[in-house]
């Protein structure tokens, strides 16, 4: 129980800074000695417009200097799917398993990844993706069944077809 109040309590927690966090599920349960709360059946986590969802969210804790619980990784597993707004960008997403590193801003997904940029309409798909937001740095990686495919709308503009 401390870890979900310190979860709550915490800023740092989720997709942004200071905003409530809100956390249902059917189930809870935590073990203080590993530093993980395991929230299981329908868990749908929200912060500010920021959403994640999933049958099963582990959120895995590390101790700060000032000896507070601060989230370290969370993983969400079957059916999950989120949503994050950025000041520029609005992303939206699912897979098999997403790992979120709140200190990185990382995310991860893997199996059957999707993930699109709804302000450039911007997709991508593969067995597994990887973002960090403060680098801008994106990795995508496919299988020999099942490859990686990207699909952007470009827009070639109004003389189409003149001075040719």
């Amino acid at each position: 129980m401390r870890y979900l109040i310190g979860s709550i309590i915490c800023s740092t927690l989720l997709f942004a800074q200071s905003e409530t966090l809100v956390i249902d599920a059917q189930d809870f349960q935590a073990d203080d000695k590993k530093g993980v709360s395991i929230f299981t059946g329908n868990v749908k986590i929200k912060m500010g417009q920021d959403k994640l969802n999933a049958n099963r969210v582990d959120v895995f804790f590390t101790t700060n200097k000032e000896n507070k619980k601060v989230p370290l990784r969370y993983e969400a597993m079957g059916n999950a799917d989120f949503e994050i707004v950025t000041e520029d960008k609005h992303y939206i997403g699912n897979g098999d398993k997403i790992i979120y590193s709140p200190q990185k801003e990382e995310y991860t997904i893997i199996g059957n990844g999707f993930l699109q940029e709804k302000n450039d309409d911007r997709k991508v798909y593969g067995d597994t993706i990887f973002v960090n937001q403060i680098t801008g740095e994106a990795k995508v990686k496919g299988n020999e069944n099942k490859p990686v495919r990207f699909i952007i709308n470009v827009d070639r503009g109004e003389d189409k077809g003149k001075n040719q």
